[in-house]
């Protein structure tokens, strides 16, 4: 398996589907590598503005981390890196966080989360030393279908609750995701592939107009970019090795392995082919990338739900884009020009954009059971399917002392189980 994979060219051509392998001529390739750069930004960017840490660190540390990852899997998993929401409540517990600046404990955390991609790292050595047969075993594709869409549904609350926070929001929110819809149904070639870029930048301008010229919302500032420097190092921070803090971080390992056997299955049903045999290499880049993100002052990452999202959209699924995407961020990390740009964009906007990313996350996981023809007039089968639904997307948290495992955790590890203890003997 080679490190650095070959692409073979393919023609723009309307509605084709891209393998990983493959790619599109390079002006598109870049075109939409700064497509997932965009659908990532906003989560990547939020993580740790919530904990305390520098926002610049954490997109370079994403672009790090995303070549780590494609180098570790040979580029055959098409998937980006960013900023892990699971951190959140355990780093602000860790560290007595209480919101708004920098966080004065911030090496205590990263310590934490250093120590957290090694235990992630070494279970991706378990993985690749003993064989992924277990997996189709744990994971059948009704199992797949229900956990997939979870990771859409479960997120659903962040743009609707979060991200509108006036009338106007939610009005600019359904006028973004109507631009998103009209550029994926009315346009044709790459502006079509583009449907997420486009469809942002329509509705930003559609939000100039009323909220900067008719003031009927908060209108857009530009300050902060003309006032931000093109090129300029982030603040990198060192760990501090503290036991009551690794204790509290390192559990969440387990999370990180929910969320990427499920993204790289989804990815594999995607695709058309299997990733299972990358599976234990995905954990162990996904591991080292957050060891590294964590030395640097980053926060814990892991393979996008927003990327599989504008997979899922554009049936694009080449690796080279994201190699793309991780130098833009690099770039980005290292310009807080661009990184001013892009956080210019107004919520609700990328609020709408969330809502179509996350919804087509949800019905990734449904085409996950209608491709494989999962027979739901089999009780085992819609019991596990309608508990994970529910458990991921009400967000049902089980605690065990001071480690939470929120949502996505709960139903991953509850429909495998559940389809375990319910699935019936040969």
């Amino acid at each position: 398996m080679s490190l650095l994979p070959t692409w073979r060219e393919v023609p723009a051509t309307p509605g084709a589907v891209v393998a990983p392998d493959e790619r599109l001529p390079w002006p598109q390739t870049v075109a939409m590598g700064v497509q997932h750069v965009i659908a990532m930004f906003g989560a990547t960017v939020l993580a740790p503005i919530l904990m305390g840490f520098d926002p610049n660190v954490a997109i370079l540390m994403s672009g790090i981390g995303t070549l780590i990852f494609f180098v570790i899997v040979g580029g055959q998993v098409p998937s980006y890196l960013g900023s892990s929401f699971a951190f959140i409540g355990v780093v602000i517990a860790a560290t007595g966080y209480a919101g708004g600046g920098a966080n004065a404990n911030l090496g205590v955390a990263l310590g934490g989360i250093v120590v957290c991609g090694l235990v992630y790292a070494l279970i991706g050595l378990l993985v690749m030393g003993v064989g992924t047969a277990w997996i189709e075993s744990l994971m059948p594709p009704v199992v797949t279908g229900a956990v997939v869409a979870v990771i859409g549904l479960n997120l659903a609350g962040i743009p609707i609750k979060n991200m509108a926070p006036t009338d106007f929001d939610k009005w600019m929110q359904a006028v973004t995701f109507i631009c998103v819809g009209l550029v994926a149904v009315r346009t044709s070639g790459m502006t079509q592939r583009l449907l997420i870029l486009v469809g942002l930048i329509a509705a930003t301008l559609i939000y100039a107009v009323l909220a900067n010229g008719l003031d009927w919302g908060k209108p857009i500032d530009l300050t902060g970019l003309a006032q931000a420097a093109w090129f300029g190092a982030p603040q990198f921070a060192a760990p501090v090795f503290s036991g009551p803090a690794i204790l509290l971080i390192a559990p969440v390992a387990i999370i990180l392995v929910a969320e990427n056997l499920g993204h790289v299955k989804a990815v594999g049903a995607m695709t058309g082919r299997p990733l299972d045999r990358y599976m234990g290499r995905a954990f162990l880049g996904d591991g080292i990338a957050t060891m590294v993100s964590g030395a640097s002052g980053g926060t814990g990452v892991t393979t996008y739900a927003e990327n599989i999202g504008v997979m899922a959209a554009t049936k694009i699924y080449s690796t080279a884009m994201f190699v793309v995407a991780a130098l833009i961020a690099v770039l980005l990390g290292f310009s807080p020009k661009f990184g001013a740009l892009i956080q210019a964009i107004p919520l609700p906007v990328m609020g709408g954009v969330s809502i179509v990313v996350f919804g087509l996350i949800a019905v990734a996981g449904a085409k996950i059971w209608v491709d494989n023809k999962v027979n739901f007039a089999d009780n085992t089968n819609l019991i596990v399917a309608a508990v994970t639904l529910v458990l991921g997307t009400g967000d049902y948290t089980l605690k065990f002392g001071g480690f939470a495992l929120g949502g996505i955790g709960t139903a991953t590890f509850g429909a495998i189980a559940l389809h375990w203890l319910l699935k019936k003997k040969a």
